[in-house]
């Protein structure tokens, strides 16, 4: 088990590289910092500074970042890899937590170059809600199950409730909302497929 310290410096090291891939992202687009802020809604200061490590982006900043670049929010925050094979142990499964929403994500199986679904699993503490305007990519394939507490999930307006065991399909085609109504922590497993082209 990772003491205190370990995981400070691993989400510091998670920041700095996430910062590097912002970056490179942005420039391999040939865009300026104020044409992304344009792109994106986030002010050029608040780009800039994540682009030095300097500030820890929220999942809603994250989200319209990657709907900018149209990458879903997992290829945003991950490297691809050329292996067509990987064995990723336990305790190097980076993580991300959003202290403003009360949002946790593990990536269970990051996104690999070739391939189209990836795996997160997510924590939600009680009382959180994690909403998206939009989603990041058209269309893109969602199987969600839930492990334990309950959410309450809103796809365009229409509202499911889930229970632990339940699960749920969908594409993302508008708003949606991630909330815990529960008085528990909310766990669930998110399997995402880009759509083919």
């Amino acid at each position: 088990m990772r003491d205190d310290f370990s995981d400070s410096i691993e989400e510091g090291r998670f920041e700095r590289q996430l910062a590097e891939r912002l970056a490179a992202l942005r420039m391999a687009a040939g865009w300026s910092l104020d044409e992304l802020a344009t792109r994106s809604g986030v002010s050029r200061a608040t780009l800039s500074r994540l682009e030095r490590a300097e500030t820890s982006p929220t999942a809603t900043l994250l989200s319209r970042l990657a709907r900018a670049h149209g990458l879903p929010l997992s290829r945003l925050l991950a490297d691809a890899e050329a292996l067509p094979v990987r064995l990723l142990r336990a305790a190097d499964q980076p993580g991300w937590h959003d202290q403003q929403s009360g949002f946790e994500r593990l990536m269970r199986c990051p996104p690999l170059a070739g391939f189209a679904t990836e795996v997160i699993e997510a924590r939600l503490q009680p009382g959180a809600e994690l909403a998206y305007d939009e989603p990041t990519v058209a269309r893109l394939e969602h199987h969600l199950c839930l492990l334990e507490g309950r959410l309450r999930l809103t796809l365009q307006g229409q509202v499911f409730e889930l229970a632990a065991g339940d699960s749920i399909s969908f594409r993302c085609l508008g708003r949606s909302v991630f909330a815990n109504p529960g008085a528990g922590s909310t766990r669930y497993l998110l399997a995402m497929t880009v759509p083919s082209l």
